[in-house]
């Protein structure tokens, strides 16, 4: 994209949150009554990729771009940052996290850049004051499958998790049979749990299998 598509996406926002002139819609719109909107142009990219529409892709990329933009102008009219402060942090993160290709590091293999990125982030957090946990990081926002296996992969990488499936399977078995040792208490705080439990398991497993649990559980409806 060009340094003009870019300000001329930026004169439209700023006209449409003009006091005077602007929408009405657009107006009322604060960081909150936005974030729905913003996840819901997310998933609406994936569906784009997942049906392998191009012209669809372009569009839903256009839409979750201006989602971007919304949020920075609020930031900008609220004294914090603007759109090229927001460019400016993505340039120095994407330098940073790859020293492989910007600086002096060995690439490796795939799985070794992973990790050597996830190191790079750890100790982004650790500058930042943020906890000193692995698991740190991890958006309570997620969607519940995507954040369980987020959460599983950090515990992974420190060695707490089963050498193959058969351990997360028969963990699936362990959690099932808890949640039906409950069924007959009928107590629901104690079915979500033991049932939010079982989920986990499940995800797990998935895991393990290399199958993405998410696109898994789309493809039952």
């Amino acid at each position: 994209m060009s340094v003009d598509a870019v300000d001329r996406l930026l004169a439209i926002m700023a006209r449409l949150r003009d006091p005077q002139r602007g929408c009405p819609w657009d107006l009322e719109q604060d960081f909150r009554s936005i974030a729905p909107h913003t996840l819901e142009e997310a998933y609406e990219v994936v569906d784009a990729i997942e049906q392998g529409e191009t012209d669809g892709l372009r569009d839903e990329l256009g839409d979750l771009l201006l989602q971007v933009i919304f949020h920075a102008r609020l930031a900008e009219e609220g004294g914090h940052f603007g759109f090229e402060a927001v460019a400016h942090a993505l340039e120095d993160k994407l330098i940073r996290r790859h020293p492989h290709v910007f600086g002096e590091a060995a690439a490796g293999e795939p799985g070794a850049v992973t990790e050597h990125w996830e190191a790079i982030k750890a100790a982004e957090r650790r500058a930042k004051g943020e906890g000193e946990s692995v698991l740190d990081g991890v958006a309570a926002a997620l969607p519940a499958l995507l954040r369980a296996e987020k959460l599983q992969r950090r515990a992974a990488r420190v060695g707490f998790d089963w050498p193959d499936h058969r351990g997360a399977l028969e963990k699936v078995r362990e959690e099932l049979g808890e949640l039906e040792a409950e069924l007959p208490q009928g107590d629901g705080q104690r079915l979500e749990a033991e049932l939010g439990d079982l989920l986990f398991a499940v995800v797990n497993l998935a895991r393990h299998l290399g199958v993405d649990p998410e696109r898994a559980l789309r493809g039952t409806g």
